[in-house]
């Protein structure tokens, strides 16, 4: 019974913000990042991890997920590859952001991986990568990391909650996503904080930095970006897409220079959404 009530509720809640999200505005694709290879090629990568903005370098940096040896590439601002087509991650990366302190290009990898930073040339090309936080820092393998410029502080997404982490790499504290729900409805009587959702990507989200929608996560069943408020875990704001792209369920998503980016597996490239 109690998962026939829950089911029920959720389809009514899935329709009422079906309905709410075709009033709002969509996004508009905006740009794409075109990742070198192709999916024939040897070590090609199939999953994106990440993309961030170097506000130095007045550069995009995207990545893929899954191996030291899949690409890496750097963009100028208007979406042009300056990067060689042979650049590689040289971790097994999940994560990237740009940390302001340092100014500089840090990652999560895969399990005990740890927490690296890239090093970089006078041009702004990756040249090396120095493993900054040794093991797991991390609630999962697969999480991505996502920076949080106001309270310095790196989170992920495992479940439905969100786990933050100094700089340092010490756990701070985790927090619910009450996923579709605003402060007004309060929390569902039947959430599962430790259980991930079925309707959302399963480790990527994303941080803002706007006040009160700082927290960013994909709804893969109602095609939508949704934002959450940071000291709340309530739903903020819906983004409609007027597309999603072959993304699968979990990583392919971003936000990087104020566009979110979502990664074609079939075209192997980045589209940026405003």
């Amino acid at each position: 019974m109690k998962r026939i009530i829950l089911l029920l509720t959720t389809l009514l809640f899935t329709a009422a913000v079906n309905l709410t999200a075709q009033t709002l505005k969509p996004l508009k694709k905006v740009q794409e990042l075109k990742m070198p290879k192709t999916a024939e090629d040897d070590m090609s990568g199939k999953r994106g991890a990440s993309v961030v903005w170097h506000p130095v370098q007045k550069k995009y940096y995207a990545v893929f997920a899954g191996n030291s040896r899949f690409p890496l590439a750097v963009f100028d601002v208007n979406g042009k590859r300056l990067s060689d087509a042979d650049m590689v991650a040289m971790a097994d990366t999940r994560g990237i952001w740009y940390n302001s302190y340092s100014k500089s290009i840090f990652g999560n990898g895969y399990g005990e991986t740890g927490w690296f930073e890239y090093k970089m040339d006078s041009k702004g090309m990756v040249t090396d990568v120095e493993v900054s936080r040794e093991g797991m820092i991390q609630p999962n393998g697969q999480c991505i990391g996502v920076y949080n410029s106001e309270d310095k502080q790196v989170m992920f997404l495992y479940e439905s909650q969100v786990y933050m982490y100094s700089n340092n790499g010490i756990f701070l504290d985790s927090m619910t996503i009450h996923w579709g729900r605003k402060k007004a409805d309060g929390a569902g009587e039947f959430e599962e904080p430790y259980l991930a959702h079925e309707d959302y990507n399963n480790y990527s989200m994303v941080y803002t930095g706007i006040k009160g929608q700082e927290l960013g996560f994909e709804n893969l069943t109602l095609k939508q970006i949704e934002l959450y408020d940071i000291k709340t875990g309530f739903l903020t704001k819906i983004l409609p897409l007027p597309e999603l792209p072959d993304t699968e369920g979990n990583f392919n998503f971003a936000y990087a220079n104020g566009i979110y980016w979502l990664f074609d597996i079939g075209k192997r490239t980045w589209m940026g959404y405003k």
